[in-house]
Formats: structure tokens, sequence, C-alpha cells
């Protein structure tokens, strides 16, 4: 495999893993939508009902996304999803799904970390975990993980999609101080919170069952170098069958909640049954969990309706079919998940029709950015159907690292405004024309630099297909630029495509096919949600090459700073610069059989597709 293939497919793995959850095309009508959408969905049932012992849940997986990797760290090539991440195998600390945390302390496998003065030194406490084999989940299980994430990472910098070359885990030492005692030294100190945010995802491995490099062989030392790597060759290769996954004894040995019972390779659905040995919360009343592959959302609702679900996600296109879903019994909650963002990815390396020196204008993105009406795509029929919350910066909903200018956009809708900047700065505005510059030039009042007399504005925007929201706000995008004399040409394409091909960092000799693209959703870690690895000039997920000097001072000092407001200032500078245009964030359904419950926080985790079947219950 070329380090290209493996980049791109590590595009891949940080939509899936990072939940840039994408679903598919949603159909409308039925249930009726109220005067007020939200009212149908906003207010979150109670835990309730006495809970009895048994029973299955069927969960319906996210349309396209079905599982085909079974290692907790999937290298670059597999293009797909991990079976049951975090149900099996545990992550150090357990992704809290909740906006204004990190992680949640309750489900993680250790306690809160404390630090040195100068923050290089971390002591982590183990908490009393077993694995299902009965051998206690240590500190050197922690050690033996990292060591394997740095093996795979050796061997190609695309075996880990939240890598960026410099950080976490380069220049992290870690040491089983104690079974129960983990020691991770530093060289560089990282803010703490954006440090937890890189241990949410350091899944824990069993050192004793896993440090083989072949079935039956001998334990190795996993610490010397060519033992880690011939290590992670032999799971990662034991991970492509998937024919093997539920029973290959090394699948088997699991520290979560749940282990695997049946996989399904051909679709990608699988079983989970408890894990007797679990020591963590949660009573895992459940007999079984059944998780179901789909190619379409709307097969997702069908199910619903014929009753042969029990818990999913819809997106914000079902809006109109929550009456009919409460009439067969379901609950259902939606709301903006934590630190989501939409927005148009602008590529700063495209040079068709000399775009890269346009979009490199700061008037030019403002402008832009002053054509997308937030309110109107809610409310508006066709794309978000009452059902999304205004979004202009990272942060996204309910962050404790709000933008300076709080609920107040810095550039909000108002196309008269946009069409002043550009005559402002050289251009004559031919309204349902060709805009074009008239005044070239670096100074005041002129064009920019790189912009000649005659340059018009058109540019090539490539829209995903599913779900439908994605396509219709682009298209609502493309008509208000056109008002203003710009050529927005829409090009729709596969997710997969995109994925793979869209993307200065890993596909360069594919940077003058798009201008700008609409992909759908990306999460940043909940709870802290740095652009590291998104914004910043050597990123590895800088999908336009947008690149900065003040923000890249931004995002250092909110990644490796200890000031608590530097992720903020970070959200702000962003926000006012523009290396995205921003989109409302469209709300996800959770819906539920109203016979199961559960803690509240176990269904809003669903907004970020974190799974917690070991707390739920059937009631009568």
């Amino acid at each position: 495999m070329t380090h290209v293939s493996g980049k791109q497919r590590a595009r891949l793995a940080v939509a899936l893993a990072a939940a840039v959850a994408v679903l598919a095309t949603a159909c409308t009508g039925g249930g009726g939508a109220a005067k007020d959408p939200a009212a149908g969905y906003a207010s979150q049932p109670a835990q309730s009902g006495k809970p009895k012992d048994g029973g299955t849940v069927t969960v319906a997986l996210t349309p396209g996304l079905s599982p085909n990797y079974i290692y907790p760290y999937p290298p670059a090539a597999a293009n797909g999803t991990v079976i049951a991440r975090g149900l099996m195998w545990r992550s150090l600390y357990r992704p809290s799904g909740e906006g204004d945390q990190v992680a949640d302390a309750e489900l993680s496998l250790a306690e809160p970390p404390a630090y040195s003065a100068d923050r290089k030194t971390v002591t982590i406490k183990m908490k009393d975990y077993k694995w299902s084999d009965g051998n206690p989940v240590t500190a050197g299980d922690v050690v033996f993980s990292l060591t394997l994430l740095k093996a795979a990472l050796a061997e190609s910098p695309a075996n880990w999609s939240f890598y960026t070359p410099g950080q976490f885990p380069d220049g992290v030492t870690a040491k089983a101080a104690a079974p129960d005692t983990l020691t991770l030294e530093l060289e560089t100190a990282y803010n703490p919170s954006y440090l937890m945010s890189m241990l949410t995802l350091l899944y824990v491995m069993p050192s004793k069952a896993w440090d083989i490099d072949r079935a039956g062989g001998p334990h190795l030392d996993y610490t010397k170098p060519k033992n880690a790597t011939a290590i992670y060759r032999y799971l990662t290769k034991e991970s492509e069958s998937q024919s093997t996954f539920a029973t290959n004894p090394l699948w088997q040995v699991v520290n979560g909640p749940y282990r695997l019972k049946s996989f399904d390779p051909t679709t990608g659905s699988f079983s989970l049954a408890p894990n007797e040995s679990y020591s963590g919360p949660g009573d895992s009343r459940l007999d079984q969990v059944d998780f179901k592959a789909f190619t379409s959302a709307a097969a997702v609702l069908n199910q619903f309706k014929a009753g042969n679900l029990t818990v999913g996600t819809l997106d914000s296109s079902f809006i109109t079919q929550i009456g009919a879903l409460k009439a067969k019994g379901f609950n259902v909650y939606g709301a903006p998940a934590p630190a989501r963002f939409d927005s148009l990815t602008i590529n700063f390396g495209n040079t068709v029709n000399g775009f890269d020196k346009i979009i490199a204008q700061p008037y030019v993105r403002q402008a832009l950015q002053r054509l997308i009406d937030q309110p109107g795509y809610i409310a508006g029929r066709g794309i978000y159907n009452g059902a999304g919350s205004p979004n202009y910066s990272t942060a996204g909903s309910g962050s404790p690292y709000p933008p300076a200018f709080g609920d107040a956009p810095p550039y909000p809708h108002d196309p008269a405004a946009a069409a002043k900047l550009l005559t402002d700065n050289g251009w004559e505005v031919v309204p349902n024309g060709a805009t074009a510059c008239v005044r070239p030039g670096t100074g005041p009042g002129e064009c920019g630099a790189g912009i000649p007399r005659g340059q018009k504005i058109s540019f090539t925007l490539a829209s995903a297909n599913t779900p439908a929201y994605v396509g219709a706000r682009d298209v609502a995008f493309a008509s208000a630029a056109k008002k203003l004399g710009v050529e927005v040409k829409i090009v729709t394409k596969s997710l997969t495509y995109m994925y793979a091909n869209y993307g200065n960092t890993f596909a360069p000799a594919n940077k003058n096919e798009w201008a700008m693209q609409d992909y759908g959703p990306l999460y940043l870690a909940a709870g802290y949600p740095s652009s590291n690895t998104v914004f910043n000039a050597k990123g590895s997920f800088n999908l336009g090459g947008y690149h900065d000097d003040e923000v890249d001072r931004l995002i250092d000092a909110s990644t490796f700073g200890a000031d608590a407001g530097a992720l903020s200032a970070e959200v702000t500078k962003i926000a006012q610069e523009l290396p995205v245009l921003f989109f409302p964030t469209p709300h996800t359904l959770v819906v539920w059989k109203d016979t199961l419950s559960g803690p509240q926080s176990s269904f809003r985790a669903l907004l970020s597709y974190l799974y917690t079947p070991e707390l739920w219950y059937f009631h009568a």
C-alpha cells in the first residue's frame, strides 16, 4: 500500500472514529410536525420504571458505517469502523459525550490524573477492573497499549488517525510504577484537558494475553521494539479475518462490559453478550445487545415503525416522523451533538480560476459567510425543517469555551453587506451575472495580491450525496452566490470518494478537483474542542491547507499551555478568520422504545454515538 493511500484511508478513519457520523438520505411525511418543531423532541424523558432482568436490545448502526475491524487501533488500511469500540475494550478514560467535560469519571478505568508543578509528570491510579480471563487491569496493560501504538506509528504515521508528528504519543514515556500506578513522563507539557482528550483515545489492551506474535507462541518482552512490532503485526493481521472475529480466543479477552457473541462479515451486523467478569459500573441486566447494519436511514425508520429496533439515531430530516414514532411506542429526544460543527471546507491550495488568490482575501471569505442564511436554513422546509441550531464557531453547542462574541455572529447573513465588501475592495458586482475585479492591486480598495483585472469568482463545491440536508444547504448557498455574481458549481460525490480523495494533506494531486467541500459534520473532542490537527499548518487533518501564524500560536497555546482561557481565544480567532464557512448544526434525533430506560446521560451520549447498554434495562 502506498503512503498516499494510507493517508487517504486515515481520513476515513478520522471521520468514522471521531464520529463524523453521516446519515443517509431521509424520507418525510407521516407523523406531522408541530408549529414549533423542537417541541416534539426537546424534552428528554426521565429514567423510569422498575428494572427487569433479561431481554435483547436491538440497536441501529449508523447507515453506511458498518464495522469491519476488531483490533482497538485500526490501521489506515481498514476503511471502516471498529466493532463495539469502548464496549469490549475500554479506553483509559471513557469519553463523556457531554459538552462540559472530556471524560466520564465514573465509567473510566482510572482516577483523574495528578500533575507535577511543571505538568511534565502525570500520575494515574488505576481502578479495580478485571479482564474476562480473571487477570487485573493494570498500569502495565496501559504501557503495553501505548507501546503498541508507537510501534504502529513507527511503521506508518497513517496507522493512527489522531496522530500529528511530534505530538502525543511522541515524547511520552509510560511506566508502571506499581500494578495500580501509571506514570507518564512528557517531554513537552500539555494542557491537561487536551491530554485528557488524547487519553480518551488510548484503548487498554490485555498485555498478558496479547504479548505474542503467533497463536500459541511464547510471551514476548514488548518493551523491545522488535517484539512490539511483531506483536502489532500479528494482532492487526488477525483483525483482518472477519470470519473468525467471534471465535478467535484473542478477541474474547476483554475489560469492558461486553464480549463479542457473533459477527456477520457480509453485513457488519453483530451481537454482544455480557462480560460476566466485568467489574465496572452498570448492572448489565440485558441478555444480549444486537447491532444491526443498514445502508440507508430510510430503512432504519422503516424498521423502527415495524417494531424491529429498540434504539438508534435519525437525522433532522426525520422531524416530521416524530409523531408516528411516538405513536408506535418510542421516545424521541433531539439536540445538537457536543463539539460538532458543520461547515464548507475551503481549499486554499486550489489554483483553478485563481481561486487560491481570491479566497486568501479575508474580505472574500467574510462576504461568502454573509450569504449563508443560518436562521433561514433552519426554519426552511427541505433543509433543516426546524431541527437545527445556529453555530458560528468550532466550539459547538454548550461548550465551556465559547467564542468571545457569544451568540452574536461576527458575519451575520446580509447579502447587501456581502456585495459592499466586494465593491469596497475593487470588484464590480453583477447580480446574476459575473462579478469581476476592476481595481487590481494590493492597496486600499483594490482586489488583492495575485488577482488580475477581469478576474471572475467561479469555483467547484463538492457536495456529499448523503444526508439530504447537505445537498439542500449547498444548493441554497450556490443560489445566494449566484445573486452576487459568484458562480458555484456543485459536484455531488459519494462520501467514500470524498474521504479518500479530497484532502491536501494526503491527496495533494487532487487539490484542483475541489475548491470547497461539504461532507457533513466534524466532531472535535467533547469538553475540549481544540482544532489541533484541523486548522494548524502542520495538522494531519488540515484538508484545505489553511495557514495563519496567529491561529497556529493560539492552537499551540490551547494544546500545550495551562491557561484555561486559551481555547476560547482560539475558537474566537478561527471564527473571525474563517478557514471554513459555518453552517447551522442539524439536530440528531435519538429514538428508543419506551419500555427501555436508564440514566438520561446514557441516552444523551447517543448524540455522540457512545453506547452504554450496561446501564439500560427493560421495565413494564
